[in-house]
């Protein structure tokens, strides 16, 4: 191979592998749009048909338990269903990408602010830690398995649970 040949090759994968770190973080942008925008078709297209969500480390800290919950479109209802009273901004921050094939691994913080729909005076920020296990179907990224853990919280808790 002449080296015109291999840095065109060496290129062709660096631009791959950009494309495919963009489209894993991509998959939590959807998410995050999904929760945000309440559009539970967007926030579904995030995770694979069988993935499972654990938002218990993060739940728990603020006095709640939340099992884990699987199957990608049951995620979807169940978080769409228990964030409906509330308004909320879902930002992702200091994402870290790791790709092996068809899989990736992706860490980050998600600053979470959940304010009730009816009384804005209240809120809670929660910022969470994400790592969530990915895998390629067809040109997307999905999550297969997503654990949150909350690292700090200032607010009222008791707006999570919608009173």
């Amino acid at each position: 191979m002449t080296n015109s040949t291999q840095e065109n090759t060496t290129s062709t994968d660096s631009s791959a592998k950009l494309l495919d770190k963009l489209a894993v973080v991509d998959a939590l942008y959807r998410y995050a749009a999904g929760l945000d925008l309440r559009d539970e078709a967007l926030l579904a297209s995030a995770f694979a048909s069988d993935a499972v969500a654990d938002f218990g480390p993060a739940t728990r800290k603020a006095g709640q338990d939340y099992p884990p919950i699987e199957g990608g479109a049951t995620i979807a209802s169940a978080v769409a269903a228990s964030l409906s009273p509330l308004d909320t901004t879902h930002s992702l921050s200091n994402p870290r990408v790791t790709l092996n094939g068809d899989t990736a691994t992706l860490e980050g913080i998600m600053a979470c602010m959940h304010l009730p729909r009816t009384d804005h005076s209240r809120h809670v920020l929660m910022t969470n830690r994400y790592d969530v296990e990915l895998v390629r179907q067809g040109d997307v990224w999905v999550i297969q398995h997503l654990t949150v853990d909350n690292a700090w919280t200032e607010g009222d808790p008791t707006v999570l649970s919608g009173i």
